[in-house]
């Protein structure tokens, strides 16, 4: 008996011919940004330019944050075994969960529970965030995307709302955001929104399901623990005991993209 075929809606494959989303993989190429096509395999279609330009910066927020994270250092530990490229950043990625990583979906969903609050109650989004957080307060929950361990007001964050509003992207999630961010402020805390919680609210505004946003971080990581794996494999000798708070760095010193 035939088996039933199975349906995929990502891409068609034929012979000479790949299609993404039914758009020919050769006429992507050099047309549309790894951002715009990480987004129409994502959500089916294309963005506009702005929009593009947008997921190109959540990218680039991303790529890297030192060798302190859970991520680089589970990928260098293990490429310190002798292990494979592959099978090292497959152990940083596997180390991506709840609590590195996670924050851009949690946030979303807290975000989206403020806004609505907010619609259901008909006050505003400051008396939404109040009421939120008071509830997460007393059942023992923290807010996602807000502080951060190293940045008191963390570089990306701006940037991201910027591009975000020059694309018209900007929405009620941000909006939640900032005004979460004003309720801390009202108590005392200093905990500015950090680049996961920013991520999250420029993603749910743009419509992309929940489930999907900390692959968004994925993707973006990849890069970063590639290069710590090679350095790890070329500079480092094999087995070392790794303390990420005693690394200097030796790179390039500081430069604008403008001198390119």
């Amino acid at each position: 008996m035939p088996s039933v075929p199975w349906k995929t809606a990502i891409t068609r494959i034929e012979p000479n011919r790949v299609a993404v989303r039914g758009y020919d993989i050769a006429d992507l190429m050099g047309r549309v940004s790894f951002g715009e096509v990480v987004y129409l395999i994502l959500r089916g279609e294309l963005p506009s330019a702005e929009v593009g330009r947008l997921m190109d910066a959540i990218l680039v927020s991303s790529v890297d944050h030192g060798v302190t994270p859970p991520s680089v250092n589970a990928a260098r530990t293990v490429a310190g075994t002798g292990a494979s490229l592959s099978q090292s950043v497959a152990a940083g990625i596997s180390s991506i969960n709840r609590w590195h990583g996670g924050a851009i979906e949690d946030c979303a969903i807290q975000l989206r529970r403020i806004v609505d609050r907010c619609e259901r109650d008909g006050g505003s989004l400051d008396d939404a965030a109040d009421a939120e957080l008071a509830q997460m307060k007393t059942r023992g929950e923290r807010m996602s995307g807000f502080g951060h361990r190293v940045h008191t007001k963390d570089p990306r964050t701006a940037r991201l709302f910027e591009l975000a509003s020059q694309s018209g992207a900007t929405g009620t999630c941000v909006a939640a955001a900032l005004a979460v961010e004003r309720a801390f402020g009202r108590v005392g805390k200093s905990l500015p929104i950090n680049v996961d919680g920013a991520i999250g609210a420029v993603l749910a505004d743009l419509g992309f399901e929940q489930g999907a946003m900390n692959g968004l971080f994925m993707i973006a990581r990849t890069p970063g623990l590639v290069a710590h794996v090679v350095e790890e494999q070329t500079r480092q000798k094999p087995m070392r005991h790794i303390d990420p708070s005693a690394h200097t760095y030796d790179g390039p010193p500081s430069r604008e993209v403008s001198q390119r």
